[in-house]
Parts: structure tokens; sequence; C-alpha cells
């Protein structure tokens, strides 16, 4: 049994719209898990789920072995924190220190221990400097930062977040996915985060699950996911980037390229492999290599 387990989990919309249809899922402790889909396809729906936003219409959700339904409040926020996509959903109090505080507070800590908890958090996404500014004044990567700390603070040991790098730009990104990575591998804590950002995928993520219509299309490691050009056609998704260059290079142009890089790293060896030794040791003529 994991962290979580869901068991035949279903959910409907009012209005009719069947978001997730029987998903089975189990996330282990310490793990880092990524899902992918195209919008609409229900990750952020089970997101919602798991924080116990919303309640399955089936299934159920099991949480370190309780019903996520039979938990107190108390008892589920204390285990499970989640950050939403828009950081302005999130924030509200007039400064930095103040947002973060109010976890811990709700929590029943006495001001010494909240305090510190603030400072550790704030200092755990590189937001310390920021402490006593308004959030209004905050950039957009900062308020996402912010808004995580404010998770933080509570110490939860199962972490959700909803498209995390959404709209910050290539620097932002990579940041964001360290500072999670970093989380996760230094202080284990598990990860279970929705997300487009499949190019980081490979260096963080232990295992993808791949949603279609409700429903999980496929499950497995990053490699085994990510290198599956059939399966993220079939959900409407590509290959990360450098994957797509070599998939396009062997099915294209004939290389003989042994499986699909999924990092710059690999995808030098891969290359490597395919240039004559000689190419290496032609002596240099006239300046020229």
């Amino acid at each position: 049994m994991g962290l979580v387990d869901l068991r035949g989990v279903s959910y409907r919309y009012p209005e009719g719209t069947l978001a997730l249809d029987g998903v089975d899922m189990e996330v282990r402790a310490g793990s880092f898990t990524a899902l992918l889909a195209s919008n609409g396809a229900g990750k952020t729906t089970l997101i919602k789920l798991i924080a116990g936003l919303l309640v399955p219409v089936g299934g159920e959700i099991i949480l370190n072995g309780e019903t996520l339904s039979a938990l107190s409040p108390k008892k589920l926020y204390g285990t499970v924190g989640v950050v939403f996509q828009n950081p302005d959903d999130q924030l509200f109090a007039a400064t930095a220190a103040e947002d973060v505080a109010f976890g811990p507070r709700n929590m029943g800590l006495d001001e010494k221990t909240v305090g510190e908890r603030v400072r550790e958090a704030l200092d755990a996404v590189g937001m310390l400097h920021a402490a006593g500014r308004s959030v209004h004044h905050l950039s957009f990567g900062e308020k996402k930062k912010v808004a995580l700390a404010g998770v933080l603070a509570m110490r939860p040991r199962l972490l959700l977040m909803d498209e995390p790098t959404a709209s910050l730009d290539p620097a932002g990104e990579a940041d964001m996915m360290r500072l999670i990575g970093n989380l996760n591998r230094l202080h284990g804590v598990t990860v279970v985060m929705a997300t487009h950002s499949i190019d980081l995928l490979p260096l963080f993520a232990d295992e993808i699950f791949i949603f279609k219509n409700g429903r999980v299309l496929q499950r497995g490691s990053a490699r085994e996911i990510l290198s599956d050009h059939a399966v993220m056609h079939g959900a409407g998704l590509r290959l990360p980037y450098i994957s797509s260059l070599l998939h396009e290079m062997k099915t294209g142009d004939g290389l003989p390229i042994h499986g699909l890089p999924l990092t710059i790293g690999e995808a030098r060896k891969r290359f490597l492999e395919l240039i004559p030794d000689e190419v290496f040791t032609r002596p240099i003529v006239d300046g020229q290599g």
C-alpha cells in the first residue's frame, strides 16, 4: 500500500461532465509522481480529490492507510499540502511572512514556533529576503514560491502541485523544478504534480501517469513513458524536445539510434556513438577542424 491509494475513483461535475472514470493509482511514500494529460483530461480534478476539496462519486481514496473521507480536516491538512496553479488564489495576507504564518497559526502553534516555521519555509524556497514585502509587489514567480512556502510551513508529508511551472519563463521553470526536486530528494516530501513540463521530468519524476478521457492510459517510469512516441501521441502529448529530434532522425533519416535519449547528456552520448573515431583524431590543417 502506498502513501496514497485510489481505488476505482470517479468524479462527475454537477453539470454532468465525467472528469474521472474508475481511476486506480498508487503513490509511494517519498516518490515524485507526475500526472500528464492534455487539458480537460482530469489531472487537476484528481489533485483536488486527493486534497479533499472534492468528494468522489465512486471509489475511495486511502491516505496513509485511512479512508480520506473519514479523516478530520486537521489530520488531513497536517498531512497533505496543495499548491494551486495561480498563486493569487492562495495569497491574501499583507506580507509574505504573514501569509506563510497563516497555516501554522491555524494549527494552534505558539508564536515562537510559527516564526521559526515561517523563516524555515521562506528560506527553503529562497524567499527569506522578501518576508516583509507585500505579496502584491512580488513577481509572478516569487508569488509561486511564497505560496509553496505557505504549504511547507505546515510540514506536509504529501505535496500536491497543479501546474507549478505554468506561466514561468524557462529559467523560472527550471528553478521551480529544482526546488521541488530538492524537497523530494533531500527532505523526503512525497510529490504529486500535474504538469506540462515534459522536458524537465526525466530529471525528477520517478513515475508518470498519463491520463486520457478521465482514465489512466499508461503508467511507468519516466524512461518508459517519455520515450514511447505512440503512447504520448495517443494522449495528445509530445515527447521531450530532445527525444523528438532523435525520433525524427531515427525514423525519418534512418540513423541507427538505439533508444530515445531524454536529456541533452544522453543525446550527446548517442551522437558520439555515431561519429567515426577518425573525426576526433583528424589533424588540424590551416586552422580548420
